[in-house]
């Protein structure tokens, strides 16, 4: 995909008055920041993800900035995150390497994979990110942040919820001591539907990415082109006790299995992964899709 495509046009078509022209975006993180279960059509084994799309949606806003006689803005982006990493990584050699590519604006979402161990030390996380971010500042950048999503109606994973909220406060408080943004996934009614997610219950679909750029996209002060973005899904169809039950023993038999063995080896899903977008590059294909 290359910047002249539809929807970058119309994410770019009204930029609001007064917000940052972004020109190098970096996105660091885990999982969610690669984009995983959000296929690359384009390359084999890779992923898009809310990330890549809202680079699409900066690119367009970039280049309409450069409108009115004066040469538009370059745009870059790099993603440098990698699937299984933990905060201790995000927040310190991504952050490192980030700052070496001179963003203006980094997102960093991280912590996930560590409240998932019950053992976490929330207060401690929190404050390796406000380091980060702190970091990030002075160099600088703008910072986009995420809250966790609740995972209230997740089978197991919902005995993190009391972790997750208490990160979530952090962050909150984190962005308003840095002057940061915040997605807010925790209070985002979209993704609340098991339809916007894979079906390892962990990763969104794309339309689950697509609806989180959008909500990023909003964070940064821009309008999005979807003001629906938050808007849930119509109501599925009932499924029954014993359907779900098959279900969650599947997920759990095919998913949660491989995770533990995993964490008994001391392996991570990510540990022969690089990053898939290592440099700041202008968003001119390389498999991005339409947002």
């Amino acid at each position: 995909m290359n910047s002249t495509t539809s929807a970058t046009r119309n994410a770019a078509s009204n930029p609001d008055p007064g917000a940052r022209v972004f020109t190098r975006y970096v996105a660091i993180g885990d999982s969610f920041t690669e984009g995983m279960a959000d296929p690359d059509p384009v390359r084999a084994n890779s992923y898009v993800g809310w990330a890549d799309r809202l680079a699409v949606h900066l690119a367009g806003v970039a280049g309409v900035a450069g409108t009115g006689g004066e040469s538009a803005p370059s745009f870059g982006y790099a993603n440098l995150a990698i699937r299984g990493r933990l905060l201790a990584d995000i927040a310190g050699r991504q952050v490192d390497n980030a700052l070496a590519l001179a963003p203006d604006l980094v997102s960093i979402v991280g912590g996930g994979n560590d409240i998932l161990r019950p053992r976490a030390d929330i207060d401690a996380l929190a404050a390796r990110l406000e380091d980060a971010v702190s970091r990030l500042r002075a160099a600088g950048a703008d910072v986009l942040l995420a809250t966790p999503s609740d995972p209230r109606d997740a089978p197991l994973i919902k005995a993190s919820r009391g972790r997750a909220a208490t990160y979530t406060a952090h962050i909150w408080s984190i962005a308003r001591r840095h002057d940061a943004r915040v997605i807010d996934l925790w209070g985002m009614d979209a993704i609340r539907d098991w339809r916007m997610w894979a079906p390892d219950r962990i990763h969104l679909t794309p339309e689950g990415h697509r609806r989180v750029a959008l909500n990023a996209f909003t964070a940064l002060g821009f309008t999005a082109p979807d003001p629906g973005w938050d808007i849930p899904l119509p109501a599925a169809a009932p499924v029954s006790r014993a359907d779900a039950a098959r279900a969650t023993a599947r997920w759990a038999r095919e998913y949660v299995g491989p995770w533990v063995q995993r964490r008994i080896r001391g392996q991570s899903s990510g540990d022969t992964i690089s990053a898939k977008r290592p440099a700041v590059t202008p968003i001119d294909g390389g498999g991005l899709l339409e947002s």
